[in-house]
């Protein structure tokens, strides 16, 4: 799964390389953790548009104790568009979207001492996540990301990884029927095309709600 990645790029710049248009000012992060904002590129009147929206559509959750509603989860993996939460949205093009990613991360070491490996795609300083995206009572404009089997690249570190889109992809995967959506699943990712960087930093190196978002 995918807990953690950055869009590294001035909003303007990410919306002029996917062809998009910004009609709300927004303020982006660096890094996007479940729960959390950023940004997504959808299509609005058969014209791209770049927006923020959380990451993660909410699950309704319940108190074990008092059994009264309690702060939602953010999903912000798919892994089987087959289940009940995406029927309704996976075959729908209008519920698709494209997550702008300049590198995304997973936990490797041992427990407690966890750091951040990151993975970039070779030649692209900014490439897409296929995406579905819903607006939702508790928090407005959500998505949520499609996972696949992780290749050859990715294998030593996790066994999952984001389903991954070449430029020449991005209107198949905002137009496509459910068949494409599930070979875009199925395909795999060339392993010659992943960059990996290792590093010292402490996977949950931050506090508070971002740092529960990361577990």
């Amino acid at each position: 799964m995918c807990n953690l990645y950055q869009a590294k790029k001035p909003a303007a710049e990410i919306a002029a390389l996917f062809s998009a248009q910004i009609p709300t000012p927004f303020n982006a992060a660096d890094e996007t953790v479940p729960g959390w904002p950023g940004m997504v590129v959808r299509e609005q009147a058969g014209e791209r548009i770049l927006q923020s929206m959380t990451w993660g559509f909410p699950l309704p959750q319940k108190s074990k104790r008092t059994g009264l509603p309690i702060k939602p989860l953010p999903v912000n993996n798919v892994a089987d568009v087959t289940k009940p939460m995406w029927r309704g949205i996976a075959p729908k093009p209008h519920w698709r979207c494209l997550i702008p990613v300049t590198a995304f991360a997973e936990a490797e070491g041992e427990k407690g001492r966890k750091t951040r490996t990151w993975f970039r795609v070779k030649g692209e300083a900014v490439f897409a996540w296929a995406g579905f995206w819903r607006e939702s009572i508790e928090w407005g404009s959500v998505y949520t990301g499609l996972m696949t089997d992780c290749n050859e690249a990715i294998r030593p570190i996790h066994d999952r990884m984001p389903v991954l889109l070449m430029r020449h992809e991005y209107d198949q995967w905002l137009h496509g029927t459910i068949e494409d959506v599930v070979g875009f699943q199925s395909r795999g990712f060339p392993d010659d095309l992943i960059e990996i960087e290792r590093t010292s930093e402490p996977w949950l190196k931050a506090s508070g709600e971002a740092a529960a978002a990361l577990l």
